[in-house]
């Protein structure tokens, strides 16, 4: 039984998922490893080797040239380039109005004791840009943009070596520092670690294919990440239309996770006839249809509160809610990586342009984090100071609780304070 489709109350399945999206991820943590290792001790040569063999890119320097970055932007098309600067402006204004709402704070809670929050941007941040099974020109916009938003001082990308020249100009227009021809493991191994070419960076953001997902797990404790994105993810709430979104989210890779859920029997089984019909003469379907067949899913659930149960316990990736009362519904549901309320509103559009993030948590990570956001690149550090008032609030119960504790270095700190003061 897949952890998608576990049975619960009030729910039965018109189709249930072929495979298992976790236990397929091939293993992939030795060759992980073995890459790790190889760039943290040999740096880019290392990264050179694995290039070829991965990626079969024998390149002279990893770092696109400043010509490169013109020539790419050159070549773009007018309309694309227009496209992707209304995508840039679009998150660019929806992670600058998130940012207005993570504000320093300072309070004295008892009298003389003052504490606080600073926001901190970090100093420098890792984007990793999937090259993909086509040219996704929204995917730097969605990791770069944000973190140029919150202030980090410096934004290295990478993307694999054979990824579209487009790709190249999003990277540029969405504001990277530096972008480095560097794909798989070893682009991750590169900027956690440092080589003669890269520079070691802070934290690593991005989705990536599996070999990209354990390198940020392996290298995850003194670098920082954003998530582990699995294969993407789309289910819909419905008591009624939706066969056409679902396989547009099922058109990204033979591994999305697609599925309905919904109340109305003659609805679910009326979308498995239209998926199966549109399959036809989409031409995306050796893709899609691999995906519906191995992952896709029907759940009846015989009321409302089922349905709800059952969405939480999934947490899908993208959510749509195509119900009567879409907006009343959509209040009533806790775990998600981003909701899309009432059929107007597509997973399509958040995915390429309209300004929500579309780097979400997958595998059920939506029941304790959301996507990507200007805060995932500043830090919320505390600090506190304290009068002589103050001093006399703390001190003692300090000093008593560190006696009780057995701590004799921290009841002496504590009680020495206060002691100068009474002297």
């Amino acid at each position: 039984m897949t952890q998608s489709s576990k049975t619960m109350a009030g729910v039965s399945f018109v189709k249930r998922p072929g495979r298992n999206a976790v236990s397929d991820n091939a293993p992939v943590e030795k060759t992980v490893s073995e890459v790790l290792d190889a760039v943290r001790t040999r740096g880019d040569a290392a990264v050179s080797e694995y290039s070829m063999k991965f990626d079969q890119a024998d390149l002279a320097a990893f770092e696109v040239s400043d010509a490169e970055r013109q020539k790419a932007l050159d070549d773009l098309d007018p309309q694309s380039r227009a496209d992707t600067q209304f995508a840039i402006d679009n998150v660019r204004a929806f992670a600058e109005a998130q940012l207005a709402t993570i504000l320093p704070l300072e309070v004295e809670p008892l009298p003389g004791v003052h504490m606080g929050h600073r926001v901190i941007p970090m100093e420098r941040v890792g984007c990793y840009v999937p090259g993909g099974r086509y040219p996704l020109l929204s995917a730097p916009v969605m990791t770069i943009v944000p973190a140029k938003v919150a202030g980090v001082g410096e934004v290295v990308a990478c993307l694999p070596p054979n990824a579209h020249p487009a790709m190249i100009a999003g990277c540029h227009l969405s504001g990277a520092d530096r972008i480095f021809r560097i794909g798989g493991a070893q682009a991750i191994a590169a900027m956690a670690f440092g080589t003669e070419s890269v520079p070691s960076v802070d934290k690593i953001v991005g989705p990536g294919n599996a070999f990209v997902n354990e390198a940020k797990r392996q290298v995850f404790g003194p670098i920082g990440i954003d998530q582990l994105a699995g294969p993407s993810e789309i289910f819909v709430l419905a008591d009624e239309t939706v066969a056409t979104d679902m396989l547009a989210q099922a058109e990204h890779d033979v591994r999305t996770r697609v599925g309905l859920i919904t109340t109305d029997e003659a609805l679910a089984k009326a979308v498995e006839a239209e998926v199966d019909r549109q399959l036809k003469d989409l031409s995306t379907a050796e893709t899609a249809g691999t995906a519906w067949r191995d992952y896709g899913e029907i759940a009846l659930c015989e009321d409302e509160a089922a349905m709800i149960a059952y969405s939480d316990h999934i947490a899908a990736e993208h959510l749509q809610v195509h119900t009567a009362d879409a907006h009343g519904l959509a209040k009533k549901l806790r775990n998600y990586g981003s909701l899309f309320i009432g059929e107007l509103a597509s997973v399509v559009y958040s995915d390429k342009c309209s300004g929500t993030n579309h780097t979400l948590p997958t595998m059920a990570a939506g029941r304790y984090t959301g996507g990507l956001w200007v805060g995932t690149y500043v830090k919320i550090a505390t600090h506190q100071w304290l009068t002589a008032d103050g001093v006399k609030q703390v001190a003692p119960p300090a000093a008593r609780q560190a006696a009780t504790e057995g701590m004799e270095g921290h009841r002496r700190a504590a009680q020495m304070r206060l002691d100068r003061l009474q002297a």
